[in-house]
């Protein structure tokens, strides 16, 4: 990636554009990252930076994740997140990486996770049917068949059944910048992102765009 900045999303709402029509975005809070590491090829394989974001008391803060900010002459954050990337030339430790990095119309990448639904169903996780609703001999309404037919007593690896929902990192792409605020940190991204209000996302440049 060329860019890439941690906010929190706020919610949803609507702004509109100068041809009168509304659109729906989504709003990000993107305080000033903070880079605490660089890494390059030549050490460690490949080019990437660690930044930090989120504000956090320094009580809260391990030995080795101190020792890390310290080394940096950094204040204290509550996350660390790596971003690879293509060139490092023009980055260094301490330096501020602002919300004023994307631009209106600019193509991004968001990746958030996924609101957790814990354990649900076939019907809820997988959106299959259920059985008929009729009061006859059919009771199992929302009950799953494990048969693989006959003379096979496994289940096959990669069958859909009822397990755990929602939680997991999910990215969703070529979504367009419709406005950046500097003053507020504000980041206005068309359309919906993963993640509950309040979660931590990370906007990147679009990789297909």
């Amino acid at each position: 990636m060329n860019k890439a900045i941690l906010g929190k999303k706020l919610g949803m709402t609507q702004v509109f554009a100068t041809n009168g029509l509304v659109i729906p975005v989504t709003v990000v809070e993107a305080e000033p990252n903070v880079i605490v590491q660089i890494k390059n090829e030549d050490k460690d394989g490949y080019n990437a930076i660690v930044v930090a974001y989120g504000s956090i008391k320094k009580d809260l803060v391990n030995k080795p994740r101190a020792g890390t900010f310290a080394k940096a002459n950094v204040e204290p954050k509550r996350i660390l997140r790596e971003f690879r990337m293509d060139s490092i030339d023009s980055y260094a430790v301490g330096q501020e990486i602002k919300c004023d990095v994307f631009a209106e119309g600019e193509k991004v990448d968001v990746i958030g996770t996924s609101k957790g639904h814990g354990f649900t169903g076939l019907i809820k996780r997988w959106n299959m049917s259920h059985q008929d609703n009729t009061h006859g001999g059919n009771k199992v309404h929302r009950h799953q068949s494990l048969g693989s037919g006959p003379g096979i007593a496994k289940v096959f690896k990669g069958k859909k059944m009822a397990g755990r929902y929602g939680g997991v990192r999910t990215t969703v792409q070529n979504l367009e910048v419709v406005r950046v605020d500097s003053s507020r940190n504000l980041i206005l991204v068309k359309g919906a992102i993963p993640g509950p209000r309040n979660g931590v996302v990370m906007v990147r440049n679009a990789v297909k765009a």
